[in-house]
């Protein structure tokens, strides 16, 4: 029987850390279906859902110690429902914001949908200099997941309210199923 887990590892950057985490997942029968790895300043995150036998979990931990010894911090959580199961009739959305960079504009979106009840499947930003002035520009694109039932004019109405306080662009795209 195959066990579905995330795997989180965070630590210094460095060539060959996605071909050392890979190994150790293989050497196991492990097959990573979904990853996302980043650099963030000089740290490298991997957050991956790994599927693998069932009976060769254990150990998966000490495999790891030669990267916890060399400051990687790993983590491992079980990954039981699908995305399917877990959300079924809920309607997907993509939600950009762009605008000037300030603090804040994250936790004011996730609040407001978190108020809704929504869920944010993925969300990547970032701020860069603008190419003519060089004032920082903030960008955010979010695919999130709304709940059967929530009507789209009150919660997309509240975004535009934020975009209009904040001075941001937010638009709202609605997205094909995903699966």
């Amino acid at each position: 029987m195959t066990r579905n887990f995330v795997l989180t590892l965070t630590g210094p950057d460095r060539v060959g850390i996605v071909e050392n985490v890979t190994g150790l997942l293989l050497d196991r029968g492990g097959n990573v279906e979904t990853s996302r790895m980043a650099r963030l300043g000089g740290e490298f995150a991997v957050l991956m859902l790994v599927s693998m036998p069932e009976d060769r979990l254990a150990g998966l931990d000490e495999d790891f110690g030669a990267l916890k010894s060399q400051g990687y911090k790993v983590g491992t959580a079980p990954a039981e429902r699908t995305h399917a199961e877990s959300h079924e009739g809920w309607t997907p959305y993509q939600i950009e914001v762009q605008g000037a960079d300030h603090e804040g504009i994250i936790h004011e979106v996730a609040r407001h949908l978190a108020r809704h009840g929504i869920s944010i499947e993925e969300m990547d930003s970032e701020s860069a200099p603008a190419s003519t002035s060089g004032v920082p520009i903030f960008a955010m694109t979010a695919s999130v997941l709304v709940p059967p039932g929530e009507a789209a004019e009150g919660w997309e109405a509240g975004l535009e309210e934020i975009g209009w306080r904040l001075n941001l662009e937010i638009d709202v795209i609605a997205s094909p199923a995903r699966e």
